[in-house]
């Protein structure tokens, strides 16, 4: 007789690759149902941007297969988002799980076009998903993002405006035009404090949010106030890139906020026709770099006219162009930072001696 502590001993062979544990201890099974030789179960993922969920599930219907008894498996795959405490300083933002910085040491590398493939990505895959650009200076994610409308008040918050599914929110939407921004450091807390909490997000799975470049107030701000899922480092391959991104490295290290791994942004140009590639920015510095400080080197993404286009247009290469490499590329860097906010979360929450991932494409 088939019974559910059978299917639950069975499903234990199955191991979360990233986690390193099997998926019943990780409470990622749930409702089991057994009719004859019918068995069902809800089978819970992390993210709903789990790279190896074909995998899991794979797995999964094969161990509970082999049952004696057993004719056949339904599989709900479903995914709840594990939120990660912050410390004793660091508040927590209701309705919001998981928030993503998106940093460099130095401007021109690309982060905006990474924090908005990024965001556009995730929600693309199911979540729940917010993008905050903190650049007061130089806001580029309203273009980006193709939007330019002023937010709404309700009350004293703020609702933000919604593009391509994804709830955004920038000074330049405050501010539109090219009338500059002069704002001391403090101004620039309070303008982050206020977008953070006094904006409606609502329930949000990742709230992303797109830094400045530098080591400055609006970082220092952020890190010891809020209680950040981890920081995206985005490099080109040259060395002048990757010596600020190592300034940027040190510095969430002393403020005690997880490194979820390295992008490597125009890694190199393919010729259309003949496929040949050139480094012009340079070969390998973001993998190197990474292996540097034991963390996931989370993708690179080749330059391409279509990333450049996008940003203009405000559609990003993952919904203008989405079966090119770059989009592709966006999508996996996704999955993979998905994966290490939820080791991040699981580390903090459960205790669980568990690895970096190491996945690279």
């Amino acid at each position: 007789m088939i019974t559910e502590e059978i299917v639950l001993n069975a499903l234990r062979t199955v191991k979360d690759p990233d986690l390193h544990r099997d998926v019943v201890t990780l409470n990622m099974i749930r409702d089991v149902k057994i009719c004859g030789g019918l068995v069902g179960f809800r089978f819970v993922l992390t993210t709903p941007a789990c790279p190896v969920r074909d995998q899991l599930k794979g797995q999964a219907e094969a161990a509970v297969k082999a049952i004696p008894g057993v004719e056949t498996v339904e599989v709900k795959m479903d995914a709840e988002v594990p939120r990660a405490k912050g410390n004793v300083n660091q508040s927590e933002i209701a309705g919001i799980g998981n928030i993503i910085a998106v940093s460099s040491g130095k401007g021109g590398v690309g982060k905006s076009t990474v924090a908005v493939n990024l965001a556009v990505s995730l929600q693309m895959m199911g979540a729940r998903v917010g993008i905050l650009d903190t650049d007061v200076y130089g806001p580029n994610v309203p273009i980006m993002m193709g939007g330019n409308d002023a937010p709404l008040v309700h009350g004293n918050n703020i609702v933000p405006p919604v593009y391509h599914n994804v709830k955004t929110m920038s000074i330049g939407l405050l501010n539109p035009g090219d009338k500059a921004v002069v704002w001391r450091g403090p101004m620039l807390h309070s303008a982050v404090q206020q977008f953070l909490r006094q904006v409606e997000w609502g329930e949000l799975d990742y709230l992303v949010i797109d830094m400045p470049p530098g080591t400055g107030d609006v970082q220092l701000s952020l890190a010891q106030t809020t209680a950040l899922a981890g920081a995206v480092l985005v490099t080109t391959p040259q060395e002048v890139a990757l010596a600020d991104v190592r300034k940027a490295y040190s510095m969430f290290e002393q403020l005690k906020v997880p490194v979820l791994g390295i992008v490597e942004n125009m890694s190199y140009f393919e010729v259309p026709t003949s496929g040949e590639r050139y480094y012009i920015f340079g070969n390998g510095g973001g993998e190197a770099l990474a292996d540097r400080y034991g963390v996931p080197f989370l993708g690179g993404v080749p330059i391409a006219v279509s990333v450049r286009e996008g940003g203009d247009l405000g559609r990003p290469v993952v919904i203008s162009d989405p079966e090119s490499v770059q989009a592709k590329a966006f999508r996996q860097i996704a999955q993979n930072v998905a994966a290490q906010v939820s080791i991040q979360a699981i580390k903090k929450n459960r205790e669980l001696p568990v690895l970096n991932l190491k996945r690279a494409n």
